[in-house]
């Protein structure tokens, strides 16, 4: 992606017509609201046992037990640089598949304070990433997506919880 001249990231070309139809996934982060693209996302589940991993820092949770798999859970608030999240009636886990450098899929879950929808966006509902005045980096940020004329932030998970970033955020933590 290229910055304009005002520092603003662009967003995917428009295409002309409508558009090519897309899902998004909208929730709450703290007292934000996030998009993502709703092909990544396997499921949403009910916070349940979260077992706490030692050595790990702060932004992992734990890991809990899918259907006899384990998989890692990430406090997106913690991650997005907010307070931890604490778990309440509304609290989720969003389980979404990332395909790996190496080209095998990555499952992990993340921690969110509420779930709202999902619903139907188009490509000419994406705006630039903007440099100045994001609660979030930018690095964090794949697009901002218009919903229902509010802009709300399109979270660009492979920079977000990818398994080469969170294997290099956990190892700088170690070293430290």
């Amino acid at each position: 992606m290229q910055a304009d001249k005002f520092g603003a990231i662009a967003a995917p070309p428009r295409s002309a017509g409508t558009g090519a139809a897309m899902q998004f996934l909208r929730f709450s982060v703290g007292r934000e609201a996030y998009v993502v693209r709703i092909e990544g996302v396997r499921e949403i589940l009910e916070v349940t046992q979260i077992t706490p991993v030692p050595l790990m820092p702060g932004f992992m949770r734990g890991v809990m037990n899918l259907r006899g798999v384990v998989v890692p859970v990430v406090d997106l608030g913690v991650r997005l640089g907010f307070a931890a999240t604490e778990v309440g009636k509304r609290t989720c886990v969003v389980v979404v598949h990332m395909r790996a450098a190496d080209g095998s899929q990555q499952t992990l879950g993340m921690l969110v304070d509420a779930v709202h929808e999902v619903f139907k966006g188009r490509e000419q509902d994406l705006e630039p990433v903007p440099r100045l005045g994001t609660t979030i980096a930018p690095d964090f940020i794949r697009s901002m997506v218009r919903v229902r004329d509010q802009i709300t932030i399109e979270l660009a998970l492979d920079e977000l919880v990818g398994q080469q970033t969170l294997a290099e955020l956990i190892g700088a933590d170690l070293r430290h």
